[in-house]
């Protein structure tokens, strides 16, 4: 029952890790072509780019994923179409309205909240990137209803295919911070343009030609149910934006609150350990991707079963992989942050300890609030993440000016801690789910014993790449040993090594050492 769960999970994990990745290329590459000063310039613009986007976007995206996954289930694709046609319109509306509002801010916000006039320009350029994302987003929400995780991956591929390429080539030119953030607007751009391809390719066709006999009539929605439908469509997403502006204040108030009261370099050794610590989230993101329409549909079709399984495996998925990832990278912060951003940025190794640990939480709150999405409950994650929000502010006042970075990392472990423990709780209550604590436990105690025996590796980079080749059969041995590998894990293992081309053989042995073991 778990087949389409899975499916989509390791679709979106594979896509999302080559994402990840490409997102590191850049970040790598700006780091050391920019250096701490500019990079911390690109590091103040990012997240507010990212605020403006999710505000633009309002919230849609996951609306559209949940409305269209439900009504296909349905075979009601009449709605489907209006699902779509409204949010569009809604989402290029919205998207004009914020580029005019960001690049009348621009000033304010770098002279007046930064200090920082340098900034003016790349911030008034983010007003390029608005209309094409929002638009990018709509189409994002669509492809993940219909679960096609590959066409979703392939707009995130040519973003960043055409923003790595343009950004380089307009920074190696002079254009300096500027470059990278037109870089990112056409890279949206282009996004854009091949997701109208893939639309039209796919789900168009599909749209137009539709099995339920109700919807090949061909209805014409009139103005006051166009309306219902937006307002349908505003009411799930209201709190859906509210909890999105959340998760990027979690990501990003420890990096304006730096801005204000540090130097641009202070903000660009945080902005080089931040994606860092931000690894696990490729693991818990594409589960979460899949998890929110998974879970509608068992609504739609009223199957509590399924809904079960749906909920179980999505949290075993992300424990069993992200647990010891989060391990490892608190071991060997000092040679990670050397590796991928050069020795100058070593200073920020302890902040990725403890952001590090933060993002182990907050993995565990994604999945959490993408259930309780699906569950038609987006209110629950919103108000329980504000709380957070405002026990992150208020820590990273009081801490940053004493402990610098460091403080800013310790606001986010323990407000993320905070949100974990309270939507987790509240999301399997409201699915009537009890976890089996004791599988969890054992994917818990295998990770720490990993960790036990890394800690004795010296903490240089070739002892690093050396605990890459071992942990993983250190972590599965432990694992086995424990009890607490499941034949449906193997199963899970094979259908993502058969994801891996070349590598398929080398990975199904790998595996094969460990069935035996599975219980």
């Amino acid at each position: 029952m778990s087949s389409k769960l899975a499916k989509g999970s390791i679709i979106v994990l594979i896509g999302s890790f080559i994402f990840r990745i490409g997102g590191y290329v850049y970040r790598v590459l700006m780091a050391n072509m920019l250096g701490p000063s500019g990079y911390g310039i690109l590091g103040l613009t990012m997240p507010i780019q990212g605020f403006l986007i999710m505000i633009a976007g309002a919230g849609l995206p996951p609306a559209i994923a949940k409305f269209v996954a439900e009504y296909h289930a349905q075979e009601r694709d009449d709605l489907v179409k209006e699902v779509i046609s409204t949010s569009m319109k809604m989402m290029a509306l919205l998207g004009i309205i914020f580029s005019f509002v960001i690049f009348i801010l621009a000033k304010p916000l770098a002279i007046g909240l930064f200090h920082k006039p340098e900034a003016v320009l790349p911030f008034q350029l983010i007003a390029l990137i608005t209309p094409f994302s929002v638009i990018v987003g709509a189409f994002r929400g669509t492809f993940q209803g219909f679960y096609q995780m590959t066409n979703l991956l392939i707009t995130r591929a040519v973003e960043q295919i055409f923003m790595i390429g343009v950004a380089v080539g307009l920074v190696l030119l002079g254009a300096y911070v500027a470059g990278a953030v037109i870089g990112t607007a056409v890279g949206f751009f282009a996004s854009m343009i091949c997701a109208i391809i893939l639309f039209r390719k796919e789900i168009a066709k599909k749209l137009s030609h539709p099995h339920n006999r109700l919807s090949r009539v061909k209805r014409k929605f009139t103005i006051g149910e166009q309306m219902s439908m937006a307002k349908m469509l505003f009411l799930f997403s209201v709190p859906v934006v509210i909890s999105g502006l959340g998760e990027l204040a979690i990501y990003d108030l420890d990096t304006f609150v730096i801005g204000v009261y540090m130097s641009s370099v202070a903000v660009g050794y945080y902005n080089a350990a931040s994606p860092i610590a931000r690894l696990p989230l490729i693991i818990s993101m594409s589960i979460a991707t899949s998890v929110l329409p998974a879970t509608s549909e068992a609504m739609g079709l009223k199957d509590k079963n399924l809904l079960y399984t749906y909920i179980l495996q999505s949290y075993r998925y992300v424990s069993m992989t992200v647990l010891p990832l989060c391990v490892g990278m608190i071991i060997f912060a000092t040679p990670i942050m050397g590796i991928l951003f050069g020795a100058t940025y070593i200073p920020a190794a302890e902040a990725l300890q403890i952001m590090t640990a933060g993002m182990l939480f907050f993995t565990i709150y994604m999945i959490s609030s993408s259930i309780s999405q699906g569950l038609g409950k987006p209110v629950l994650p919103m108000v329980i993440l504000l709380i957070g929000i405002v026990i992150d502010l208020a820590l990273n006042i009081a801490l940053v000016p004493i402990f610098g970075i460091n403080g800013a990392a310790l606001a986010t472990t323990i407000s993320s801690f905070v949100i974990m423990a309270g939507v987790l709780g509240k999301t399997l209550q409201l699915a009537g789910v009890r976890l089996p604590l004791a599988d969890f436990g054992k994917i818990g105690i295998a990770s720490i014993l990993m960790g036990v025996v890394l800690m004795f590796f010296p903490k240089t980079y070739a002892f690093f790449f050396l605990a890459l080749a071992v942990a993983p059969f250190l972590y599965m041995g432990f694992l086995s040993i424990s009890g607490g590998l499941k034949k449906e894990d193997v199963h899970v293992m094979y259908r993502l090594a058969a994801k891996s081309g070349p590598l398929e053989a080398y990975f199904n042995k790998f595996i094969g050492l460990f069935e035996r073991f599975a219980t």
